[in-house]
């Protein structure tokens, strides 16, 4: 089966039929995910930024629980490829963006399959549309990504720059992630899924609520589901919770 969106004109490109509005998380959501910090570094991607902890288990998890095999999953902020990765191992179809240029080659390197594109995941339709083929509006089954991370305080350096310029702003970095939450609700089908993995953070002294905070921003376009904690042995850096947002569109 190819691992590619299908071609305009084709079959539609979701595999499943829409999907009832779910009431409550999937079994394999229900729970805590456990992980270790062991796990994770043995796992990580080589030249990973130490701040980057997608778990490819957790990955797995959500991938299975929540679209079929054929599905499309999409993460607007593809990294260093591990959702893109663990989807197609997973014999899903595969679209991604990613600011850096470096990390575009890897993972195209990584997963030869999968469709990744340079670009601002603020500009995620925009970009979706000069996919080859194009993944249009409301063909995408699942969206699984972990935006970057950002501190209420002391933290000029913005996110949604790859960290490369001293304009950060915790208020407009919501905002912005609002704009991306708005095109992944254009972007997914209806009765498709969700998922953004983000985490709490303890920084100089204080704790900025991620989980919380963006739930909001997802709750302004999406169906809340549910949230899964993934429960590590060990925190990573200075992450005190964290947690899979699961929404879903009408």
């Amino acid at each position: 089966m190819s691992t590619q969106p299908a071609a305009p004109g084709a079959a539609p490109l979701s595999s499943a039929p829409p999907a009832k509005l779910s009431t409550a998380l999937p079994t394999e959501l229900a729970r805590p995910i456990a992980t270790t910090l062991a796990a994770f570094e043995a796992s990580r991607a080589a030249g990973a930024d130490e701040d980057v902890h997608m778990v490819a288990a957790v990955v797995d998890c959500v991938v299975s629980a929540l679209s079929a095999p054929g599905a499309l999953v999409a993460d607007p902020f593809a990294g260093f490829g591990t959702t893109l990765a663990r989807a197609a191992a997973l014999g899903r179809r595969t679209f991604g963006v990613e600011l850096l240029p470096e990390r575009v080659e890897l993972v195209r390197r990584l997963v030869p399959s999968a469709q990744v594109i340079e670009g601002d995941a603020r500009e995620l339709l925009r970009l979706a549309r000069t996919a080859t083929p194009t993944v249009d509006a409301g063909s995408v089954d699942l969206i699984l990504t972990s935006p970057p991370y950002m501190t209420a305080n002391n933290h000029p350096a913005d996110p949604l720059t790859a960290y490369e310029h001293d304009t950060g702003d915790y208020a407009r970095y919501l905002a912005e992630l609002g704009l991306v939450a708005a095109q992944c609700a254009r972007l997914v089908r209806p009765g498709g899924f969700v998922v953004w993995n983000v985490a709490d953070i303890l920084h100089h002294g204080h704790t900025t609520h991620l989980i919380v905070d963006c739930g909001k921003v997802l709750d302004r376009h999406f169906t809340r589901v549910g949230v899964t904690e993934i429960a590590w042995n060990v925190y990573p850096h200075d992450l005190v919770a964290d947690a899979l947002l699961v929404f879903q569109r009408q």
